[in-house]
């Protein structure tokens, strides 16, 4: 999986590419962790995301519940049909902001 990082204003924006799964979730929890501590406003790219495991919704629930400590927000955009169908079955499409 890769990480990048771009800052326009007051949003940080994170584009995540490849599979969220156990071997990578701790590197988008820690990528979303950070980010948290130079500003509130966050938005993650899921465009290049092909699949998303229960170890990798646990780091989007870590930053959900970060998002909401600080008052901010964490919002995905671009999120593929399949990751979704991930969010929906488990619940998360109600706890995250999906655009």
């Amino acid at each position: 999986m890769n990480i990048s990082e771009t800052r326009a204003g007051d949003v940080i924006q994170i584009q995540i590419e490849g599979r969220v799964d156990t071997t990578t979730s701790p590197q988008l929890q820690n990528a979303i962790l950070q980010a948290f501590q130079k500003g509130n406003k966050l938005v993650l790219d899921f465009s290049q995301v092909a699949y998303v495991s229960s170890a990798g919704l646990r780091a989007l629930l870590i930053g959900q519940k970060t998002a909401n400590s600080k008052g901010g927000s964490m919002t995905l955009i671009h999120v593929p049909d399949a990751v979704s169908q991930v969010f929906q079955m488990s619940g998360f499409s109600g706890i995250l902001t999906i655009e």
